[in-house]
């Protein structure tokens, strides 16, 4: 008999929750370790609709991408994803910055898919285990760059130019906006899914080439 502990454990190894980040909360969230799973649903969020669709498909476990939990819970009410969850009878499991961190996870996979070579951790001040820099087999444009990201991902992107020809790029899947900073001089490139206006203005002016390619887009892929 498969339980849920023995998923969790599954997913510890693979992606250890105490490496997720500090302010992050991954891991068991709702349910009973000793439950029986026979079948598991995977999503990037939990939402009603993601727990009415786990219930379909008669599953007693659902593992997502971000945390179904995140913040002190006040009250829960009908139509809340923990409600839902406990009134179906499914347990969660949530691997959330832990997953971006491990190899083979988020952050890799977004390497692998934009067809960078190298592909090795890049270590920062803000973490040293989430991003992964990589190099292009061939150097390129932001603007050809650009096209090739949203071609990939099939998403629309914003671009900020950081004016020179592309060959290292730094990825992180989700809001990564705020490692510009110390991502400028690492990489040529840099790719994650949301950032904002003052951010691609810092990049620019870093000779950064900054590119915006959607939280769920860059981070979906490796739960599809």
């Amino acid at each position: 008999m498969t339980t849920v502990q023995d998923i969790y454990d599954f997913l510890n190894s693979i992606a250890p929750f105490d490496t997720q980040e500090s302010w992050d909360n991954s891991g068991f969230s709702v349910g009973s370790s000793s439950q029986e799973v026979t079948v598991a649903a995977l999503a990037l969020d939990i939402t009603p609709q993601t727990v009415r669709m786990a219930q379909q498909a008669g599953a007693q476990l659902l593992i997502s991408h971000h945390p179904v939990i995140f913040h002190p819970v006040k009250s829960v009410k009908k139509n809340d994803p923990v409600f839902e969850l406990v009134a179906s009878s499914i347990s969660a499991v949530c691997a959330h910055t832990n997953l971006d961190a491990a190899q083979g996870g988020v952050n890799d996979v977004l390497a692998q898919l934009l067809g960078l070579e190298n592909i090795r951790v890049l270590p920062i001040e803000s973490s040293e285990r989430l991003l992964r820099c990589g190099t292009l087999p061939e150097e390129m444009t932001a603007e050809a760059f650009g096209e090739q990201v949203q071609k990939v991902l099939g998403s629309p992107t914003a671009v900020a130019d950081g004016g020179k020809p592309i060959r290292t790029v730094a990825v992180c899947g989700g809001a990564g906006g705020d490692f510009i900073g110390e991502v400028a001089g690492l990489a040529d490139a840099y790719v994650t899914g949301e950032i904002a206006h003052h951010e691609f203005l810092q990049a620019s002016q870093r000779g950064l080439t900054a590119v915006a390619a959607g939280h769920f887009e860059t981070e979906n892929p490796v739960v599809a």
